[in-house]
């Protein structure tokens, strides 16, 4: 397994499941529970793990979110 991002950004998550299940690539989300027990403080950041193999798609996937979140057409 490869950890594609590690973040609390619920908004980023939801998009990265959506577009990477939606390329046909099986995502892992760790932490999801601990995250959510630790109430609002946001200490435990989730982890976004793939397949080894779908390593260079997904991060060219994780590379839109980037270039949509920074306002780049």
């Amino acid at each position: 397994m490869f950890e594609l991002v590690r973040t609390n950004d619920p908004v980023l998550i939801s998009w990265l499941l959506a577009h990477l299940k939606g390329a046909g690539i099986e995502v892992l989300v760790l932490d999801e529970h601990m995250s959510i027990m630790d109430g609002s403080i946001q200490a435990i950041p989730r982890r976004i793990m793939i397949d080894e193999s779908d390593k260079v798609a997904a991060q060219a996937i994780l590379a839109e979110a980037d270039h949509l979140a920074a306002g780049d057409e």
